[in-house]
């Protein structure tokens, strides 16, 4: 058993997932053929329910997890922030235009505090939203949350992400790092904080690999672009070239993905349980080119239980270690948010 508790051992692992395809696959066609009947309206009631069958089918320690959100929570913050999305789609497709003919080009200024807005919201939305799924998840009848709102977060966003752009991306792993902290040490579950003190150490090299592979072959491609009219032979490699790119670009990526995940869960603790993520790069690399496999033969079909694979490929890595009295264990003080993760629901970007 990979985490000890005031309950007896035994040896089970602390977090187990028992969910099957065979029970989640009529969950996710019914999900997939109301969702498409109702023109997405369903979605939102589609992931609530999702998410209920994964949480419930995954123990952590002793005691299965619960989610208690609902589609309505998220189908209203969907709804809310889609119609600030298409506002400012709006405002930028057909306003701005507008106001150059009649003003000039200079009034296309104000799109730099505009995406500077953007990145803001990004960076709440990433905060609220892991403080919404938090508060929605309960164990033992406790839930998590924060009563942090992650107003100062969205400023720190931009200031990182900004600081990384400015230098072509080679502070991203640093970046990354902070913001992970950030993030964590305002959330809390019980009345356990939990503490996050990643650095870029542990994922700086695997970053400095991808960056140089998608520099180095992109100078490539450029090259062998400039030469197009010369060489009938460049114009025949450059297809395969571009694929090769593509192909090293997202070998690299898996790396790098590995090497953060791994990073970011064993400096994540709360109490005294500690966390460690086992997939390597061999292992993130069967479950993508599976993944791939399987929606290439079903002409992706096989998508409508990704979420379901993910799930169950990241609780088969994840280990605890660690102490914990269950019997101490009280409810988070934590106020739960009424809200749901509008913007990343928005955006397409799940819990996982």
């Amino acid at each position: 058993m990979d985490a000890i508790t005031s309950a007896p051992a035994d040896d089970r692992r602390a977090i187990e997932f028992s969910g099957s395809l065979k029970e989640f696959l009529p969950i996710a066609i019914s999900n997939f053929a109301l969702t498409v009947v109702t023109l997405f309206i369903y979605r939102s009631w589609a992931k609530a329910r999702e998410r209920r069958y994964l949480w419930s089918r995954t123990r952590f320690i002793d005691d299965q997890l619960q989610w208690t959100g609902t589609g309505m929570e998220m189908f209203i913050g969907f709804i809310v922030v889609s119609l600030l999305l298409g506002t400012v789609y709006l405002a930028i497709s057909f306003g701005l235009p507008a106001l150059a003919a009649r003003f000039g080009t200079g009034i296309f200024a104000i799109l730099i505090p505009i995406y500077f807005a953007g990145f803001y919201l990004y960076g709440l939305a990433r905060f609220r939203a892991l403080r919404y799924r938090l508060s929605r998840t309960w164990w033992r009848g406790i839930r998590g949350g924060s009563d942090d709102g992650g107003w100062r977060y969205g400023f720190k966003a931009i200031g990182y992400y900004l600081a990384s752009f400015l230098i072509a991306g080679l502070l991203y792993p640093w970046a990354q790092a902070k913001l992970w902290n950030e993030r964590w040490n305002k959330m809390s579950f019980g009345d356990y904080p939990f503490e996050a003190t990643m650095t870029s150490d542990d994922t700086r090299g695997a970053y400095f690999a991808l960056w140089g592979t998608f520099v180095a072959g992109s100078l490539v491609l450029g090259a062998v672009a400039g030469s197009l009219d010369a060489s009938a032979g460049a114009t025949e490699a450059h297809p395969l070239l571009m694929i090769c790119f593509y192909v090293a670009v997202g070998l690299v990526y898996l790396n790098f993905l590995a090497a953060y995940y791994r990073a970011a869960v064993e400096w994540t603790r709360i109490g005294d349980i500690e966390f460690r993520f086992t997939a390597d790069w061999g292992d993130w690399f069967k479950f993508y080119a599976k993944t791939v496999g399987l929606a290439i033969i079903t002409l992706g079909l096989a998508m409508i239980v990704f979420n379901f694979r993910k799930w169950q490929f990241i609780t088969s890595h994840l280990e605890a270690y660690g102490t914990i009295d269950v019997d101490t264990l009280t409810q988070s003080r934590t106020k739960a948010p009424r809200e749901a993760e509008g913007f990343l629901d928005a955006l397409d970007i799940g819990a996982f």
